[in-house]
């Protein structure tokens, strides 16, 4: 079994992460325009590396893998994304996707991008399977990008409603959320921030004994259609509801939907509330996470404001 370990590039890794580099890019057919990964040399890279960081993955201690980052704004660019021909086949480069997805969800940024060459359809399809979508198309380049998870702790229920009703400010008619987590930890009082949020008609409460009520925006926006599927036996009983009718105009919440309703929409947003080990306790953890070439160009942005 091999042996892989992604570590956080320091200037020392330098030489090796150059190597890594080369290694690759060498072994790829010659590209019109050409490619300038070959010109990195070990000052590039260290100065690459002491501004924005990258990642060095060792495969039974040998440099196999490398990429390096550069943030801009809420952004995460990948670049130099390298696996040395030796080591292919090994998992190396989802290995080092996804620690450099978890960085980026450290640093709370929002997305992660990265430029993909059209000519390479390995490449394009490599990231297409880790969830990424192209955003933009300039020339022989593809634009990728992939929403990151949200992650918040909330104190209050109070603060569960406001955040409900910020993100409420970035959604559209269409938009999927899909809620799951422990039973009472608040996915009703997040709807209720979204509906305030959305400025819908009605009292946002739980539809467990309705199954799904719609309620009509007040300002000509989009209807929430909130959907209990807490009961509902599987996706045929899901799909007899008609949620296809209201789809494309409403923001449609469905609480326990975790497993039957992403397949209503290939973009969502799915919502994880879940509560501490004390009971007493009103605090919450709180995780949004966008799927869909919806998201990737925008992602999600959240927050749980401080009271003075």
């Amino acid at each position: 079994m091999t042996d892989l370990r992604v570590v956080d590039a320091t200037p020392e890794h330098a030489d090796a992460i150059v190597a890594v580099i080369h290694h690759a890019f060498a072994a790829r057919r010659v590209l019109d325009p050409p490619s300038t990964q070959l010109t990195e040399n070990a000052a590039t890279v260290t100065a690459a590396i002491e501004k924005h960081g990258g990642l060095l993955v060792l495969s039974d201690g040998v440099p196999a893998g490398a990429m390096l980052f550069e943030q801009t704004g809420d952004v995460l660019n990948l670049r130099r994304v390298s696996v040395d021909p030796r080591h292919q086949a090994r998992g190396v480069a989802s290995a080092m996707v996804g620690c450099a997805e978890e960085v980026a969800v450290r640093r709370g940024l929002g997305r992660v991008n990265l430029i993909a060459r059209v000519e390479l359809p390995d490449t394009v399809e490599f990231w297409r399977r880790r969830g990424y979508s192209v955003v933009e198309q300039q020339a022989h380049n593809l634009i990728f990008a992939k929403a990151m998870p949200v992650e918040l702790t909330v104190p209050t229920a109070e603060d569960m409603r406001a955040i409900g009703e910020e993100l409420a400010g970035q959604l559209r008619a269409g938009d999927v959320l899909v809620l799951s987590g422990d039973l009472g930890a608040g996915k009703t009082t997040f709807t209720q921030g979204l509906g305030a949020g959305l400025k819908v008609r009605g009292a946002i409460t739980s539809p467990t004994f309705v199954i799904s009520r719609v309620h009509p925006s007040l300002v000509g926006g989009p209807a929430l259609v909130h959907v209990d599927a807490y009961r509902i036996g599987g996706f045929a009983e899901l799909d007899d509801l008609d949620l296809d009718a209201s789809l494309e105009d409403a923001v449609t919440v469905v609480e326990w939907g975790h497993g039957l309703a992403e397949a209503l929409a290939p973009d969502r947003l799915d919502v994880v509330v879940t509560r501490g080990d004390d009971d007493t306790d009103e605090t919450r953890s709180l995780r949004i996470t966008p799927v869909g070439p919806r998201w990737a160009a925008s992602g999600v942005r959240a927050s749980v404001v401080e009271k003075n």
